[in-house]
């Protein structure tokens, strides 16, 4: 056996790789909730001192005192996505944000809805 280091094993050993990993414990399953355009909202603060929330959660409660998207918590974080969905499954969980899921496309398309916003602007 060599006891030699390679590059190979280097490149395993990623840092970038790896924190994400360990931050969310080697979880990678993320739950259905949360899709990259969700909006997490803090309903209630940390003291910084329970147990088992570790700074990326406690950031997460501290970026949604007002809403953000999956993927801008991911943004400020510099965190994948995917782990942000498992940090905030966390949260979810215990209570400290709640998650508002996007509007079904067809909502979206509904013509109440553009007429209701063309009258908007006419008022205006």
């Amino acid at each position: 056996m060599n006891s030699e280091w390679s590059p190979d094993e280097d490149r395993l050993l990623d840092a970038p790789t790896i924190r994400p990993y360990v931050i969310a414990r080697g979880r990678t399953e993320a739950q259905d909730r949360f899709d990259l355009i969700s909006l997490a909202v803090t309903v209630r603060p940390t003291t910084g001192t329970e147990i088992g929330l570790d700074p990326e959660h406690q950031a997460i409660v501290r970026l949604c005192r007002r809403p953000l998207s999956v993927a801008e918590i991911a943004a400020h974080l510099d965190l994948p996505a995917g782990i942000v969905r498992v940090l905030l499954g966390d949260l979810f969980d215990r209570g400290y944000v709640a998650v508002q899921q996007p509007q079904p496309e067809m909502d979206v398309l509904d013509e109440r809805m553009y007429k209701a916003v063309l009258d908007g602007l006419r008022a205006l």
